[in-house]
């Protein structure tokens, strides 16, 4: 897999990311942290494990001469900061976002099998719900990147959130698998 050097890597993040609106913005001037520095942290931690506010700030202080190489990072988001932040921000403007950024990273890392899997979230069953939160994913073979994901919704199953996954992507000329739950 091609690696992208950390300048274009930079570039697509930034471009990808700069329509989601920052919904801290009410007094300018008392931001500590950049929308985008929050949200590079958050999605790197997340893709190396961390689940957590705490976690991704104890990730961010662990790795912050990394992410200084990527942006400046005057000290490293609190939980508290990524918690305040992700309370208020739009998830699906933030979903769109981070589809168009996985994608585009995909493209120009040659891209060629997606596995479409659905999976029930642990410990997403709340006790007035009786239906977990169940999501059907796309994988990237090639590039280990999730493409995207779509939540099935309550007493349906895979095979009906597959085509709105589906027209969420941009999958020319990849082979695309699946093992779609029977109806």
């Amino acid at each position: 897999m091609p690696i992208l050097d950390r300048k274009i890597s930079r570039n697509i993040f930034k471009e990808n990311f700069s329509t989601l609106p920052d919904p801290r913005r009410i007094n300018k001037g008392n931001l500590v942290y950049s929308l985008e520095e929050i949200l590079f942290l958050t999605i790197s931690a997340v893709i190396g494990g961390c689940n957590t506010g705490t976690a991704i700030a104890e990730y961010g202080n662990i790795k912050q001469d990394w992410f200084r190489k990527f942006y400046p990072y005057k000290k490293m988001p609190s939980h508290d900061a990524i918690g305040d932040l992700f309370s208020v921000l739009n998830p699906e403007m933030f979903a769109e976002c981070f589809i168009n950024w996985v994608q585009e990273i995909t493209m120009k890392t040659d891209s060629e099998v997606v596995a479409i899997d659905g999976k029930t979230v642990r410990g997403a069953a709340s006790k007035g719900n009786k239906f977990p939160l169940h999501i059907v994913s796309a994988f990237c073979t090639k590039n280990r990147l999730c493409l995207g994901q779509q939540a099935v919704a309550e007493k349906s199953n895979e095979i009906t959130a597959i085509p709105k996954l589906l027209d969420l992507l941009t999958l020319d000329g990849c082979i695309v698998s699946t093992d779609a739950m029977p109806a």
